[in-house]
């Protein structure tokens, strides 16, 4: 049973700062009462299917990892009627085989992230959501797929150290990251974006474009940010066709998550309706409207 129309949200990590090819193009402005967006939404639509973008960081890269407006980005898309979001950006890799240049379709993280807001509930609405399993599968193979045409070699499946930055690893650090805690990239953005998304009930999938080997390379050295900037400028070209192939894979009619991504919140409101602060629920219209009136 169809359950609505498709809206593909995409948040843009360093070098993405448009779509290309988008039809009716149109910078936006999104009022958020988490704050200001990062950016003007950029809105339109690909193959029949509407799409919004937001620049992470800002058009000409103002915000850095730690004063992203995470909350205020999330809700602005929720505003505009996002259904799946799909996050690309820039990482780290702890992997060999996981080179720069290549693309990992994440599906797990270790958040390390410790100044940032990290949840829309709280005093005067409390709610816990799972992030058990934090990507939606679905979305990550329908992104997968719009990253291999696009040209990317593509690993499907890796988990995402998520560090606040903005400084990178010390080689303690990337060492133990990589042989004692499994992770297989490392950046500085998906937290706490990636549990907002699930609380605001969308469908969300990260995509890592490799640009170095961290620290922990014995070939490698340190990162040289002249080097990830040369990398990133041929991963951002594959992200932005990325983008442009998502509308045409997962159509304009909408079918439930098969994950429930999209009911992520039913079970998950734990303040009694008579004990909910009126000014906390208003801000949470957006985000919790479906199960909070």
């Amino acid at each position: 049973m169809n359950e609505g129309t498709t809206i593909v949200g995409v948040i843009g990590g360093s070098g993405i700062y448009e779509i290309d090819g988008l039809e009716g193009a149109e910078w936006i402005s999104v009022e958020s009462p988490w704050g200001t967006p990062s950016d003007q939404v950029l809105t339109g639509s690909l193959e029949g299917v509407r799409m919004a973008f937001l620049p992470r960081h800002g058009r000409g890269h103002v915000h850095s990892p730690t004063t992203v407006p995470y909350r205020a980005n999330i809700d602005a898309l929720k505003r505009l009627g996002v259904t799946d979001l799909v996050s690309v950006s820039a990482c780290g890799s702890f992997r060999e085989d996981m080179a720069p240049g290549e693309f990992v379709i994440v599906d797990q993280f270790i958040d390390r992230t410790f100044a940032r807001e990290k949840s829309f509930f709280g005093e005067g609405c409390v709610a816990h959501v799972s992030v058990a399993h934090p990507t939606c599968a679905r979305l990550g193979e329908v992104a997968a797929a719009a990253a291999e045409a696009a040209g990317a070699k593509v690993h499907r499946g890796g988990t995402y150290l998520a560090m606040e930055g903005p400084q990178f690893s010390t080689l303690a650090e990337s060492v133990m990251y990589r042989e004692r805690w499994g992770c297989d990239v490392i950046g500085m953005t998906n937290m706490p974006e990636a549990k907002l998304a699930r609380e605001a009930e969308l469908c969300y999938s990260s995509v890592a474009m490799i640009t170095d080997y961290d620290s922990w390379h014995p070939d490698h050295g340190e990162v040289d940010v002249t080097e990830i900037i040369k990398t990133l400028m041929g991963n951002a070209e594959k992200g932005r066709a990325l983008a442009a192939g998502l509308p045409r894979r997962l159509g304009a009619s909408r079918h439930q998550c098969p994950h429930r991504c999209d009911r992520a919140l039913e079970h998950a409101v734990l303040t009694q309706p008579d004990a909910r602060a009126p000014d906390v629920v208003a801000k949470l219209d957006a985000v919790a409207g479906r199960v909070l009136h």
